[in-house]
């Protein structure tokens, strides 16, 4: 299955799974950087389609991201957006990021965050803004940890 077909079977999958909770919204789709990108709009169900802790859009991004492995699809990595969820969460998490990095520089102090692998790439894109700090992640699986230093260290 080529990258157009890939697109196109995670774009009605998505689609399909919304309209279980009888949802009827388009969704657009991207691709960049060997992901798909797919993004749902806003609807009256939002909460519903994200769940607690975006518990329900990751099992929605993993069902996804089956379908296309078990299909043969050219392209698996998937990322589903529902109403700028993950777009507001990030820019949050980037405004955070920075006031970590500005005590970092205060203190001299390492700062230690418990971040899951997509909060993590957030806080690393932040931190490559200033060539006084460095960041890197140590640990395995869900004891893996980013570190916020001081280049120098």
């Amino acid at each position: 299955m080529n990258q157009q077909a890939s697109i196109d079977l995670a774009a009605k999958t998505v689609q399909d799974l919304i309209s279980f909770f009888e949802i009827n919204i388009d969704v657009e789709t991207t691709f960049e950087d060997g992901v798909i990108n797919v993004s749902v709009a806003s609807s009256e169900l939002n909460s519903l389609l994200i769940g607690r802790n975006a518990e329900t859009l990751r099992s929605m991004q993993s069902i996804v991201s089956s379908v296309l492995r078990n299909s043969g699809a050219e392209l698996q990595r998937v990322n589903i957006d529902i109403a700028d969820y993950k777009k507001q969460r990030a820019e949050k998490l980037a405004e955070k990021a920075r006031g970590w990095i500005e005590e970092v520089r205060r203190t001299g102090d390492s700062y230690v965050a418990d971040l899951n692998a997509a909060d993590r790439r957030v806080v690393h894109h932040v931190a490559s803004e200033y060539s006084d700090i460095h960041t890197f992640s140590e640990g395995e699986g869900r004891d893996r940890r980013l570190i916020i230093a001081q280049a120098s260290s």
